[in-house]
């Protein structure tokens, strides 16, 4: 028994022995363990998953319905969850997931709809019923773009790869001192803003625009984004590099991105009565269904239809100025309604004495009509003075990045009818880019 017993212990110290001599093939680096994918907090593979999208005609209750809830279960969950999410508010379009249980039953153990690309509410249907709102993780990232323009801003902003919505924000912040539809080609600007992504990298949008300028005929108009301190209503607002609003009482337009087809003038043939008569507004030619917004905050005085104007809404300011809006296809506000500058009030269109889909806008002062472009109209209040230092310190190093990035040239060459984009600064490299005229 001795014998065997130490033969054995000597085995065992042998093989250790030789352990050690050679390398024990670490197992565990061979095996291939299975991704384990978890979206919305839920590990996928858990689940029957069903990603779908809300179709035209769909309801949260056809959408359990096909999917196995009867009409009893629906109307508890919609009861339940009321407080934090309203089922009857599912558009189409929007994506949702589905989770069902893997087994015979395949029962419904969650739905998730998809608001946007951000935020999606959770339904669970597991233990007990309940909602939450939720939010993906956003990424930012700071970013700066210059362009110059050659034939409009939104081209100028594309070409440098920036997003429809940079295009309406830059609009937005300067919509009160520019005048887009008298843009010039060579007119060129800086902005400094950022752009959110989700983790994966998927584009979510524009943030915010922390700085630009905008040079116009030749004159360089800085904004910056500045929230007043301790300000209750908490909004940010843009200033110039003298701590003046870019704001103004007055919109420049009541809509965007068109052209002006006919402007004020006290003499001018009118193309449907065929007779030479004077033209009190300005006409924006747009196409049909183009919103319409007020430039002003105010109240609506006149909302209906007449033979000349078409559909068409008034609204006064103050006791020295009202506006009007011609032609409309369709009008959205109501007669003493009030208004903010910039809420939508209607929609172009070419009823009345209209040849073709346009805004006619009028504009009085103290009852008389008035060419808004020849008037110089009312600014929104500057920067306080208290807050006059700070801000200075705040935009110092904005305002010295901002000027630090080269401007774009457009250089014209007529004998090869050529434009070359280059920069300004020649100690700084950008690659040119070269088109036909």
């Amino acid at each position: 028994m001795k014998k065997i017993l130490v033969f054995g212990l000597f085995s065992l110290i042998g093989l250790f022995s030789s352990c050690k001599k050679k390398e024990i093939p670490k197992v565990a680096e061979c095996i291939e363990y299975p991704e384990i994918i978890k979206k919305f907090g839920f590990v996928l593979e858990d689940y029957e998953v069903v990603n779908d999208t809300v179709h035209s005609g769909d309801s949260f209750g056809i959408i359990m319905d096909n999917n196995g809830v009867d009409r009893s279960k629906v109307f508890e969950i919609s009861n339940k969850v009321k407080d934090t999410f309203n089922v009857a508010r599912i558009n189409s379009g929007k994506p949702y997931t589905i989770l069902k249980s893997k087994d015979s039953l395949h029962n419904v153990k969650a739905f998730i709809y998809q608001k946007n690309k951000v935020d999606y509410t959770i339904i669970n249907l597991s233990d007990s019923i309940y909602a939450e709102n939720k939010h993906k993780k956003v990424i930012t990232k700071r970013k700066v773009l210059n362009g110059i323009i050659e034939s409009s801003l939104s081209e100028a902003i594309e070409k440098d790869h920036g997003s429809a919505y940079l295009t309406h924000l830059i609009a937005g912040i300067y919509q009160w001192n520019i005048d887009f539809f008298r843009i010039q080609k060579g007119d060129r600007f800086k902005i400094i803003y950022y752009d959110k992504y989700l983790e994966d990298g998927s584009y979510v949008g524009v943030k915010s625009v922390e700085a630009a300028v905008f040079e116009h005929n030749g004159t360089p108009f800085y904004g910056f984004e500045y929230e007043i301190p301790d300000d209750k209503k908490e909004l940010m607002s843009y200033y110039d590099e003298k701590a003046k609003s870019l704001q103004s009482f007055f919109l420049k337009a009541p809509l965007q991105f068109s052209r002006i087809s006919s402007r004020f003038s006290p003499r001018r043939f009118h193309p449907v009565q065929k007779r030479w008569k004077s033209h009190k507004g300005t006409d924006y030619a747009a196409p049909r269904g183009t919103p319409i917004w007020s430039t002003a905050n105010g109240t609506v005085i006149k909302a209906g239809y007449t033979k000349g104007n078409g559909n068409y809404v008034k609204v006064r300011h103050n006791e020295k100025y009202s506006t009007q809006y011609l032609h409309m296809s369709k009008i959205l506000v109501k007669k003493g309604q009030v208004v903010k500058q910039g809420q939508v009030i209607g929609r172009v269109g070419s009823t009345g004495l209209a040849t073709g889909p346009h805004v006619c806008y009028r504009f009085w002062v103290n009852g008389k009509q008035i060419d808004p472009y020849r008037h110089k109209l009312p600014s929104a209040k500057d920067l306080p003075e208290a807050y006059k230092k700070e801000y200075f310190s705040y935009i110092e190093s904005l305002k010295k990045e901002l000027d630090n990035i080269p401007f774009k040239e457009l250089n014209i060459n007529t004998a090869n009818d050529e434009i070359t984009i280059t920069e300004s600064d020649p100690n700084k490299s950008l690659e040119s880019t070269t088109r036909a005229l």
